[in-house]
């Protein structure tokens, strides 16, 4: 598997105590198409249903060719429709990410806030982790070795769940 599947996986054990990870399933959901929006395919419900109803969002992507992944985007995309009951509007998001670069995926990041500022979304500045050489950073099992890693994804949740809580206020 990918190593942005490896950091997933080993997630939910770095969350600190009441906060739950719970993926989302996107492999189902087809490139977007906006002849296809309503009804939405099965999957794109699903997945705006989940997102929905979470507190904040954590998203773990790749970088390819300096910039974020075809299938982040296509998420955002399908996410953020229809325009006036967007399930990303308001909230909360962190990033994170592998990749074999020494940047990790620093450049991915900075190609999405455009996106997440348009969709109304609040982006948590820090920390945003960038794995580099991602390659040395888990074992031949899958599991994250990299004590800085894991640190990084530690503070990552811990400073997500509290800017949740903190844009809930009213």
């Amino acid at each position: 598997g990918s190593y942005n599947q490896m950091l997933l996986r080993n997630t939910p054990s770095l969350a600190p105590a009441g906060v739950t990870v719970a993926p989302i399933d996107i492999s189902g959901i087809p490139l977007f198409n906006q002849d296809m929006e309503e009804p939405p395919p099965p999957p794109v419900a699903r997945m705006r249903e989940a997102i929905k109803a979470a507190d904040a969002l954590l998203i773990i992507t790749p970088e390819y060719n300096w910039s974020m992944s075809g299938v982040t985007k296509n998420v955002v995309d399908w996410a953020s429709r229809p325009p006036d009951d967007s399930c990303l509007n308001d909230k909360c998001v962190g990033l994170a990410g592998c990749s074999r670069g020494y940047f990790g995926t620093a450049r991915a990041k900075i190609a999405l806030l455009p996106c997440f500022v348009f969709t109304g979304m609040h982006v948590l500045d820090d920390p945003m982790v960038h794995v580099a050489h991602e390659e040395n950073a888990f074992d031949e099992t899958g599991l994250l070795t990299d004590e800085r890693v894991k640190s990084d994804m530690q503070e990552l949740l811990t400073n997500l769940a509290a800017f949740a809580r903190r844009m809930k206020r009213p």
